[in-house]
């Protein structure tokens, strides 16, 4: 009766069900994976949010299917302050990260084509690319002092199928971004190819460098941000939205931006603009409350990027005293890895901490990393339960 595309198991994973064996026993658990931005104790100018959603104009039906002007206008405006001038007309508004993908997937792929991912990243790809009929290839991203693409495996991983290659800009969990050595070479592997690139930069806001990096890219003549809004060396969608940026997963605002070769832009926009018509998935209300929505990241990002410093500084602390164990490198995002002693699977660990430590950390497995021996770490746990957390990590790791 179903299709095959929806063939997955749909039996919880065994972490899955310790969590809700532990819950029910009453124990309190300490959540150092959390991921939802609106239950981390964020101070959000509420009174500004809800008005902004109070305009007569949301009354009358526009149908745009790029999405209303004003709107793409604000998102403009967003890629001003990252140095990169941006038409509204290049801009597709979706409601969601998610359905930017889908979009930017049935405008490439036929079913059965391919498109290369990096490993590990993060897991909802594999659903997105099941509901597309598209298959996922991975490349790796290698760890020497920091992360890296392989681009040597990733040649050989294209084939005749390869429609594209996904990009995290920085990647979820690792919290790496494509270095700028690493741009020039991606783009002449896409163009050698004949490859669209498809990047996510959801957690391009949160670059634990700061003005040092921003000095650094201006010293050398490159984009201040690093965001590939700006790329037009080869065909290259851009996707971002407020679930991040703004920490309002709630509101559903997201968009893909396309850039590259003109005549790549022209033919593929006027594909997107009949994929976004079909659908008109954008309400009226949350776009004419853009402007307002996305002038909350100037309050909000702050917040969020001191609780990840402060975490990151605390987990370094308590690492001082453990040679076995170590955090990796991390640049932005929301997310640490540490590395840690190869015991047992990470599923096994990440259940043995639930039960006898009472805390959630997940286990690299679920991002695809190559080996047993990570644990991924939310950085936007409030700080206390953060700090008890790791030690409670650290402990059960020295028994």
């Amino acid at each position: 009766m179903f299709s095959d595309r929806t063939n997955w198991t749909l039996s919880q994973n065994r972490l899955a069900q310790a969590v809700e064996q532990v819950r029910a026993s009453g124990a309190k658990i300490l959540d150092l994976t959390v991921s939802n931005p609106t239950r981390v104790g964020l101070r959000y100018d509420s009174k500004a949010i809800l008005e902004a959603f109070a305009s007569p104009r949301s009354l009358d039906y526009d149908p745009q299917p790029l999405g209303l002007l004003p709107a793409r206008e604000a998102v403009s405006a967003y890629y001003a302050t990252h140095a990169v001038t941006l038409d509204p007309q290049r801009i597709v508004l979706t409601s969601s990260t998610s359905e930017g993908y889908s979009f930017v997937f049935r405008l490439l792929c036929n079913a059965g084509d391919e498109l290369l991912v990096p490993k590990p990243s993060y897991p909802l790809f594999e659903f997105l690319a099941d509901l597309q009929d598209v298959k996922l290839v991975p490349y790796p991203l290698l760890y020497d002092h920091g992360w890296q693409i392989d681009f040597t495996m990733m040649k050989e991983a294209v084939t005749p199928r390869t429609r594209g290659v996904v990009v995290v800009h920085p990647n979820n969990p690792t919290g790496s971004f494509v270095a700028r050595e690493e741009r020039g070479p991606l783009d002449e592997f896409c163009r050698d190819h004949r490859l669209a690139l498809i990047v996510d930069e959801v957690f391009l806001d949160y670059d634990f460098d700061g003005d040092t990096r921003a000095k650094a890219a201006h010293m050398a003549g490159r984009e201040k941000s690093g965001t590939f809004a700006a790329n037009h060396q080869v065909l290259t969608f851009t996707l971002s939205g407020l679930s991040k940026i703004c920490a309002l997963p709630q509101m559903k605002v997201a968009w893909v931006v396309t850039t590259g070769p003109g005549a790549d832009v022209t033919a593929a926009m006027a594909r997107l603009e009949v994929i976004a018509d079909t659908y008109l998935s954008m309400n009226a209300p949350v776009q004419w409350a853009l402007p307002t929505l996305l002038d909350q990241r100037k309050t909000i990002q702050p917040q969020l990027l001191e609780a990840a410093r402060r975490n990151l500084a605390e987990l370094d602390r308590q690492l001082v005293a453990r040679g076995d164990c170590r955090r990796l490198e991390v640049q932005g995002g929301w997310n640490a890895v540490l590395r840690v002693p190869v015991t047992q699977p990470d599923e096994e660990l990440a259940i043995a901490l639930l039960r006898k430590e009472s805390v959630l950390v997940h286990p690299g497995h679920f991002y695809d990393f190559p080996s047993d021996g990570y644990l991924v770490l939310s950085l936007i746990c409030p700080e206390k339960e953060f700090a008890e957390g790791v030690a409670c990590v650290l402990k059960h790791m020295e028994s």
